[in-house]
Parts: C-alpha cells; sequence; structure tokens
C-alpha cells in the first residue's frame, strides 16, 4: 500500500498547534457529498459556544462549482447540518457535522439522496419498531406484554405517549403491525420447507379467524391497515410468497433458499393479544384445526 509524503513528517510539530488553548470556542466541521456522489468535502466554522443539539449548528454555504454542484455563474449551495457527532481528531468539544445540501434555489442536489431517504425510512412519523424473542410457548405472550409495560413506563418518563394503534393517522402511509415470526423444530432442519408450506395451507383455509384474533375488535382495527397497500395484504384475502411484503404469510428468501426456518405472519396488528395470535396459530399449524371456531380441549 503506497503512503503520502506527510506519512514520514513528524506529528510533533502539528500538535504544538492542536494543544493551544481554545478557551469557550468550538471548532465545527462541516462535511457534505460533492457532485461525483462518492466524495466528500469539508469545510470548518469557529463558534462560540458547544451546540448540544442539530438545531444550534447554524446553516453555511459554499461554491459548489469547486465540487461538480453548480455552474460558476450561480454556484452558492447550502450545507443544512443533518447529523452531529464527536471530533475525534481536533477531540471534545469540537464536533463533526454530516450536511445536506440544498441548491441555490433551496431544492436538494442530485447527490443529496438524504432527503429523500429520511421521508421513506419510516413512512409514520414517530413510529418506532421493537423485536421481542426468539420465544418458546407461552414465553412469547409474557415477554410481549411485559415490554409494553416497560415501553409505557419510559414513555412516562419522557413526557411522551406510546400507542399501538394499527394506523394512528389515517392516509396514504403505512400502518402498524405485529409481525409474527413462527417456526418449529422440524421447520428449522434439513427439508423444513415442506413443514412450512404445510402450515400455510392450513392458515388459508382459516383466514377468516385469524383474522378475528389479530386484532382486540376482531378485526375492525386491521380493516383500517390491511387494504393491500403499503406493505399489507388485503383482509379478505389470504396469500402467500418468498419476500413478498404484500402477503399475508411472507417466507424470507434466505428460508427459501435454504429450506428451512420461519415464515413471518403479517397479518397482526400492532395492538393484538400476543396470547390470542400465538394460541390461534398453535391451533391451525399444530393441531390441525379446521373451521371458523376454536375447539374445546377437555385438558
Amino acid at each position: 500500500m503506497a503512503t503520502s509524503e506527510s506519512a514520514s513528517l513528524s506529528k510533533t510539530v502539528k500538535q504544538q498547534y492542536m494543544d493551544l488553548p481554545q478557551g469557550d470556542k468550538v471548532q465545527a466541521m462541516y462535511i457534505w457529498i460533492d457532485g461525483t456522489g462518492e466524495g466528500l468535502r469539508c469545510k470548518t466554522t469557529t463558534l462560540d459556544s458547544e451546540p448540544k443539539t442539530i438545531e444550534d449548528l447554524p446553516e453555511w454555504n459554499f461554491d459548489g462549482s469547486s465540487t461538480y454542484q453548480s455552474e460558476g455563474s450561480n454556484s452558492d449551495m447550502y450545507l443544512i447540518p443533518a447529523a452531529m457527532f464527536r471530533d475525534p481528531f481536533r477531540k471534545d468539544p469540537n464536533k463533526l457535522v454530516l450536511c445536506e445540501v440544498l441548491k441555490y434555489n433551496r431544492k436538494p442536489t442530485e447527490t443529496n439522496l438524504r432527503l429523500t431517504c429520511k421521508k421513506i425510512m419510516e413512512m409514520v412519523e414517530n413510529q418506532w419498531e421493537f423485536q421481542v424473542g426468539p420465544c418458546e410457548g407461552i414465553n412469547m405472550g409474557d415477554h410481549l406484554w411485559a415490554a409494553r409495560f416497560i415501553l409505557h413506563r419510559v414513555c412516562e418518563d419522557f413526557g411522551v405517549v406510546a400507542s399501538f394503534d394499527p394506523k394512528p393517522i389515517s392516509g396514504n402511509w403505512n400502518g402498524a403491525g405485529c409481525h409474527t415470526n413462527f417456526s418449529t423444530k422440524e421447520m428449522r432442519e434439513d427439508g423444513g420447507l415442506r413443514g412450512i408450506e404445510d402450515s400455510i395451507e392450513k392458515l388459508g383455509k382459516r383466514h377468516r379467524y385469524h383474522i378475528r384474533a389479530y386484532d382486540p375488535k376482531g378485526g375492525l382495527d386491521n380493516a383500517r391497515r390491511l387494504t393491500g397497500h403499503h406493505e399489507t395484504s388485503n383482509i379478505h384475502e389470504f396469500s402467500a410468497g418468498v419476500a413478498n411484503r404484500g402477503a399475508s404469510i411472507r417466507i424470507p428468501r434466505s428460508v427459501g433458499q435454504d429450506k428451512k426456518g420461519y415464515f413471518e405472519d403479517r397479518r397482526p396488528s400492532a395492538n393484538c393479544d400476543p396470547y390470542a395470535v400465538t394460541e390461534a396459530l398453535i391451533r391451525t399449524c399444530l393441531l390441525s384445526e379446521e373451521g371458523e371456531e376454536p375447539k374445546e380441549y377437555s385438558k
């Protein structure tokens, strides 16, 4: 690997300047992606105090004609602080500031893909997903209910409210589900895909029963979410497929390739009772129940 000429120079000379006291001043190095979509550029500003949040950082500008991002006749570009990090080079309290770039008309540049990524990353503002498991048997319901309790308590400490409503805000965006991964020992062993397919066939015959079990209102909550859009299946139809997030049951691509593993039931709503969901899955997949009503057992 080739090294630059500066690699052989003594760093002690530089260090004597780096060690100079900076008082209350803070240096913030603004970093952005240039017009190539691969290169990074930076420039540093000095602030009067340490910024605590991204909102404490001012917008800045630069000459886009030098970075393949504008013509020289109209080259001013805006740097919009987007993320802040501790500076590992100049050390605390100095900062590295990752920026989005806007054109003179305040529209994103062609290489500012962060803006659209941020919009798409979470289709519903303030939606947050957490996972419980893997668990066996009744533990699944126990752990999810306990996790919900802890979440509510933490929310109280920070003055916010957590909602498990499957469609807390109506509109053209994703709802909130409780996607449930299910497997048996047989399914996880070589050739287990056959067991997965057998269970899916059973689930397809009891779709209405499962819809009633998968939200607290017997399907009314999920009717707002399972529309066939926004990575959901249609509440009135059963479907299954490999890597298909628009299906009732999704088989992960890796499971399809390995021919063993688990399947994901995407129908349960975020506010489901996990005991009802896991009970329904066991009744259909393992006890091979049929029809729209659960059976009674003496034991």
